[in-house]
């Protein structure tokens, strides 16, 4: 077939067929500069770690204005198109407005992204340094866009978020959407498969294995059949809470209490109260209270495989 032909064939399809065309609608935000975007802030929140030459004391603030200068020209032309998309009035003035909000938070976000390399470092034997953490462990580009696009998020703005995120997505196999709420010293261990959706919220010093999904169980439509947008969704985890991989955590009533395991492979659409221990006994899932010596392993303590202080179970 001639290239002539093709290229006929294609307008014929763009008049015909439709639906995923846009064309003469508003310019939509442009996926090599918010990739760039995104290494950019990563550079700025990690001043030093992934320059090709050494950064000094005192070449780091003609360094940081560099670096602030371009994402800020950078962010404000994608906010735009991303308004302008949306049909914000006067979208010029409400994308410099947000552009400012999100710059203003960087050294807030650089105090609470810096909790999540902590509970990295302290999570993993395997880490030697908090250099390897930073430089080499996928969950810290996962998490530190993620606090970024959740700003946005609730900003209002569209599609930036979750472009954003997509970047560390594709990068590491670790999906995690700019709306879910997520407490301080946030740890994903391995990362690859990972998804953590809209709707979730995630307390303090959680800690996820790889293949974790804290999902949906289902999506509630309207009379003609379409999902309906906006409803909780995905389940809700508490501080100090370990899920080992690839556990399935579905439902926005479901909650696990804090302080609580959910062993490997668990599959979960029921809450569970504080300090219990979910996992596999033959074909159930085991329900019970975590015994005082589990208590000490998250204290550092060491446990006792024989020890039982006569909790109860119960199976789903």
């Amino acid at each position: 077939m001639h290239l002539d032909a093709i290229q006929q064939a294609l307008l014929d399809s763009y008049r015909n067929d439709g639906g995923i065309n846009h064309v003469d609608g508003a310019n939509l935000p442009s996926q090599a500069s918010v990739n760039q975007l995104a290494a950019d802030f990563m550079h700025l929140l990690f001043p030093g770690y992934f320059e090709e030459t050494g950064l000094t004391e005192r070449a780091l603030p003609a360094h940081v204005a560099r670096l602030l200068g371009e994402i800020d020209r950078r962010l404000l032309a994608e906010v735009e198109k991303c308004l302008r998309f949306a049909r914000v009035p006067d979208a010029a003035t409400a994308a410099r407005t947000r552009t400012n909000a999100l710059l203003g938070q960087l050294p807030a976000l650089r105090k609470l992204i810096q909790t999540d390399v902590a509970a990295a470092y302290a999570g993993d034997p395997a880490a030697r340094s908090v250099e390897e953490i930073i430089v080499a462990y996928p969950c810290v580009l996962v998490i530190s866009l993620q606090r970024l696009a959740h700003v946005l998020y609730h900003q209002g703005v569209p599609l930036l978020p979750r472009m954003l995120t997509e970047y560390g997505h594709e990068r590491t196999g670790c999906d995690i959407h700019p709306g879910a709420r997520i407490g301080s010293h946030f740890f994903v261990d391995h990362c690859t498969g990972v998804v953590v959706g809209e709707t979730a919220t995630v307390g303090s010093h959680v800690k996820l294995y790889q293949g974790v999904t804290l999902g949906a169980k289902s999506f509630e439509t309207d009379p003609d059949g379409n999902p309906i947008k906006g409803v909780k969704r995905h389940p809700d985890i508490g501080d100090h809470v370990t899920i080992y991989a690839h556990a399935t955590i579905l439902g926005g009533d479901t909650s696990v209490g804090a302080n609580s395991i959910i062993g490997s492979n668990v599959w979960l659409m029921k809450s569970i109260a504080p300090d219990s221990v979910a996992y596999f006994k033959g074909d159930s899932v085991v329900i019970r209270s975590r015994r005082k010596v589990e208590s000490l392993v998250g204290q550092g303590g060491t446990a006792s495989p024989s020890a039982d202080h006569g909790s109860s179970e119960w199976y789903i």
